[in-house]
């Protein structure tokens, strides 16, 4: 049986008590908002981007104690915002473990998570040689710090050599105000100050100093990897990076008013089909800052209200195609969301003032001109374009009407625990099942062309009713949510047509075990 709110509240918090008593984290009131400012971009979309707004606020001194924080919740889905001071670096950062957090030595893992917010405070946070990774997870705030020397290679190393590094499955994510810096480029050991991979999207990155790197960033990690997309990079300073400023593959990429001092090789890299729109940015004593390169798989750009100064460009080739001194466009752009450029002119000065921790968060208001950071719109805690809290359905639900289509379609989904399979849950027989292989996982009905669907019913399997608890339920093809909730039951949604979708488990309290997986078009 479900605990009631009080009692996992309680047990969450019992579970931070402990965590504080071994040091370095403090508990503190509950906020009303997570984070200063609010995000523009497309951080915006997909229902937005809130982090842990609403949620209890916990105060950490080290890696250890940020992942105690993560793992005392009373789901992987319940909000929380971290303030961070002091030097995080491998000394102090261990795996913690508990039903609502997945995490790992030596790196800062936000992983099967969602509405959480990292923030420093204080005299400053600094990730020294710790990267942070974001894997499978949604929601996400990451603001005011500073990340460096990050290692995949020498000694210590962590999180593959990125900074921030995102892959598998993650949404809405809004990295503000950071310090991102390496000492050097692969041969020194280093890799990527932001990655992205391995179907991401929704992404802001603002107001950040990326510098000092073989390496700015990717969004992409091959050719075939181009489910990614959907980023906005803007009011970022890029000095001294030698490439991918960043590195687009497939997708779309919005980069305004940002500054590019010292860009080596190259710049913004659009490949593969990726489509970037470039507006009103600086460009300053770079080359070769905006293009296809090192591939023939080309990739686009509209180009509009550019500053370049003393930039030089190389010659076109078969694996090589500059924008070129006019920066002719060979696409166009449309950005769903609003925002305000500043006059390429004054990037400089502006992202001088705002860009980086440290800074007050400071921000532009789109006419040249450097302010605080307006309070954030209040938004639901968990970002989905339908119903943000739909009420959660009987364990042993009564169908809708109509035929279950997930009776002859496919499935598939994350690890499955031994002995299980993705069939049980389209088989109508409630006495198999399927289990993901920890406490969290996803699982997903396909079929071979385009169905309606407007309502799902998850059963649970005979003596584990109860078990689930926070969940989304995805549209796979375009990656949206149509819903979330808690608990299994029945799911209406707006009628969607689609090829594939898929139940995401973020929370529970035991060991999830799904009897079907129930589709319906009315």
């Amino acid at each position: 049986m479900r605990q009631p709110v009080t009692r996992r509240l309680q047990a969450a918090l019992a579970t931070l008590a402990l965590a504080a008593a071994a040091g370095g984290i403090v508990l503190t009131a509950p906020e009303a908002s997570a984070a200063a400012g609010s995000a523009t971009g497309y951080a915006t979309q997909n229902g937005g981007t809130t982090g842990g707004a609403g949620g209890q606020t916990v105060r950490a001194t080290t890696g250890t104690a940020i992942h105690a924080a993560l793992c005392g919740r009373a789901a992987a889905g319940t909000p929380i915002v971290i303030e961070v001071e002091g030097t995080i670096n491998h000394g102090n950062t261990s795996k913690v473990s508990g039903s609502s957090c997945n995490t790992a030595d030596g790196v800062i893992e936000l992983k099967q998570i969602s509405n959480v917010t990292i923030v420093g405070v204080g005299g400053g946070a600094v990730f020294d040689q710790i990267g942070i990774h974001i894997r499978e997870s949604s929601n996400i705030i990451i603001q005011n710090v500073t990340v460096k020397n990050v290692k995949k290679s020498g000694s210590p190393t962590s999180n593959g050599g990125d900074a921030i590094g995102m892959e598998s499955g993650v949404r809405n994510v809004w990295v503000d105000h950071t310090t991102l810096e390496a000492s050097g480029g692969e041969s020194e050991g280093y890799d990527g100050l932001f990655d992205m991979k391995a179907d991401t999207r929704y992404v802001t990155l603002s107001y950040s100093i990326l510098r000092n790197s073989g390496r700015g960033g990717l969004v992409g990690s091959s050719e075939s990897d181009v489910s990614n997309g959907f980023v906005t990079y803007h009011h970022n300073l890029y000095e001294n990076i030698d490439s991918r400023a960043p590195l687009l593959r497939g997708g779309v990429g919005h980069m305004f008013n940002n500054h590019y001092v010292r860009i080596n090789s190259s710049g913004i890299n659009s490949r593969a089909g990726a489509r970037a729109k470039v507006e009103n940015n600086y460009f300053e004593d770079s080359k070769d800052v905006l293009g296809t390169f090192y591939t023939d798989a080309v990739g686009y750009w509209q180009a509009d209200g550019n500053t370049l100064d003393n930039v030089t460009w190389s010659s076109p080739g078969e694996d090589n195609n500059p924008a070129g001194p006019a920066m002719e466009s060979t696409t166009t752009v449309s950005i769903p969301y609003a925002y305000s450029a500043d006059a390429a002119g004054c990037v400089p000065d502006v992202v001088s003032r705002t860009a980086g921790a440290g800074k007050g968060l400071k921000v532009s208001d789109g006419n040249c001109t450097v302010q605080p950071p307006t309070e954030p719109t209040p938004g639901p805690t968990d970002p989905t374009p339908g119903p943000t809290d739909p009420t959660p359905g009987p364990t042993d639900p009564t169908p809708p009407g109509g035929t279950n289509l997930s009776i002859g379609a496919g499935s598939d989904g994350s690890s499955k625990a031994s002995g299980t399979s993705f069939g049980h849950l389209r088989d109508g027989d409630l006495t198999t099942y399927w289990s993901p292989a920890g406490s969290t996982g996803h699982a997903s009905i396909k079929w071979d062309s385009a169905t309606a669907v407007s309502s799902v019913v998850i059963r649970e399997a005979a003596g584990s009713a109860g078990t689930i608890g926070a969940w989304r339920l995805r549209d796979a093809d375009a990656g949206t949510v149509l819903a979330s909730g808690d608990g299994a039951g029945t799911i209406s949604f707006p009628r969607t047509t689609l090829r594939k979708i898929t139940f995401e488990i973020v929370g529970s309290t035991g060991s999830p075990r799904i009897a079907e997986f129930e589709t319906y078009a009315d």
